[in-house]
């Protein structure tokens, strides 16, 4: 189960990194009204048969996690957009890639709390995978941002010590701060 926005989108984020993508772009938009997000990467995609097995929580490939019966990143996102008001969308064509949407109302009583953006934008940073990481950030205050993988690379000299990890998240956090 997922407790906040952000354990979504780092969790479906984390499928498009693992989907043989050369490029992950996540949008994160959020204003009082709405929270809304956008995975789209360019791996594997699935067809129309795969994407149904997919959304069904009692199905799973048995490959990516092989002790698992059941998947459920999909179906959690579904349920949780359809019971907080929202809604979701999901595009995928074989060999080209895959888009999944999401959106919350925020007025809405069943919407989970947001969590921790900064914590969960560096999260999906650290995630092995040699995939170029886009984020949009578009929040509260006036926040807009873009931040790509490979200049957070470049500027830290990797993302693989602490040193760094702690540059990063300070970084992110600089970047949510309103002027």
């Amino acid at each position: 189960m997922h407790f906040t926005l952000a354990d979504l989108v780092t969790d479906i984020t984390q499928n498009a990194t693992e989907a043989g993508a050369d490029t992950v772009e996540l949008e994160v938009r959020q204003s009082a009204k709405e929270f809304r997000f956008l995975v789209k990467d360019n791996g594997k995609g699935m067809t129309e048969e795969e994407l149904k097995r997919a959304i069904d929580p009692f199905v799973t490939d048995g490959i990516k996690h092989p002790n698992r019966k059941v998947g459920l990143g999909l179906p959690f996102l579904i349920q949780t957009a359809q019971q907080s008001g929202g809604g979701w969308d999901i595009k995928s064509e074989k060999g080209k890639g895959t888009t999944v949407s999401a959106w919350f109302d925020a007025a809405n009583v069943d919407i989970p709390p947001t969590g921790d953006i900064p914590g969960m934008l560096r999260t999906i940073f650290m995630f092995n995978s040699s995939a170029e990481i886009i984020i949009r950030r578009k929040g509260f205050d006036n926040i807009e941002y873009e931040v790509r993988k490979s200049e957070l690379e470049e500027a830290l000299g990797g993302l693989e010590d602490a040193g760094s990890l702690v540059l990063l998240g300070e970084y992110l956090r600089s970047l949510e701060e309103s002027e």
